[in-house]
């Protein structure tokens, strides 16, 4: 069952902004989050963060003035 506060707050937050609406959301996902506990991370993603770091270690990665400049080529087209 819903608090009647929280249904009231949640009836005012329809008028605010986009900002502060995604505000309230990431705080409600942090407390959904820590009811939750603790993340456990998919063999997938475990994989992904693995392959990440090593790219950082063998210095396969872009500046961002190289990323800006691709996004800046895509965004004139």
């Amino acid at each position: 069952m819903m608090n009647i506060r929280l249904k009231e707050v949640l009836a005012r937050a329809e008028t605010w902004s986009e900002q502060d609406q995604e505000e309230l959301v990431q705080v409600a996902l942090g407390i959904e989050a820590r009811q939750r506990g603790p993340y456990r991370a998919s063999e997938a993603e475990l994989k992904a963060i693995d392959e990440g770091l090593a790219a950082i270690e063998r210095g396969d990665i872009v500046s961002s003035e190289e990323v800006d400049a691709l996004l800046a080529k895509y965004r004139r087209a």
